[in-house]
């Protein structure tokens, strides 16, 4: 599966002037790596960067792509300080999604970056957004990374 797997990293709040650059760029690497045979797409379904591209994924699939929406959480309750509309967002992805693997149970301070190390740990390439050191996203890209995963930065 690994070598047939995409993970995605990317910020919760992504510049306005950029989210329509980033979500075309995303599009272009997904359809890539489709043509090499990639079938399963990895996303931590948190808000911003990871619904976009959880999005994109059931739009492919729904246009006939023979892919997986695979949604890797953190936890069970990870939408429980969202919004109404975000929340039904979430539901939506979840519904959509091929399989949903939780992390951890419950919330811990670890939770975040156990489900970030999963995604990579199971993936052979990670599309990101990546603006901001010092993130998560930047974490998780160095653990790609450092893991071998090749990485393609779509935000830059």
């Amino acid at each position: 599966m690994k070598a047939t797997t995409c993970c995605f990293s990317g910020h919760r709040k992504l510049p306005k002037d950029k989210i329509e650059q980033i979500v075309k760029r995303l599009d272009r690497e997904i359809e890539s790596l489709i043509s090499q045979g990639v079938t399963d797409f990895i996303s931590g379904g948190a808000l911003g960067f990871d619904q976009i591209a959880a999005s994109l994924i059931i739009s492919k699939k729904e246009m006939g792509s023979d892919i997986r929406l695979i949604l890797a959480l953190p936890c069970k309750n990870q939408d429980a300080l969202w919004t109404v509309e975000q929340k039904k967002l979430y539901r939506n992805l979840l519904a959509e999604a091929d399989d949903i693997v939780y992390v951890s149970e419950e919330y811990t301070n670890g939770c975040i970056k156990k489900r970030n190390r999963y995604m990579v740990d199971c993936s052979a390439y990670c599309i990101c957004a990546l603006l901001r050191s010092m993130s998560g996203t930047d974490q998780t890209v160095r653990y790609a990374r450092q893991k071998g995963v090749i990485v393609n930065n779509i935000a830059k």
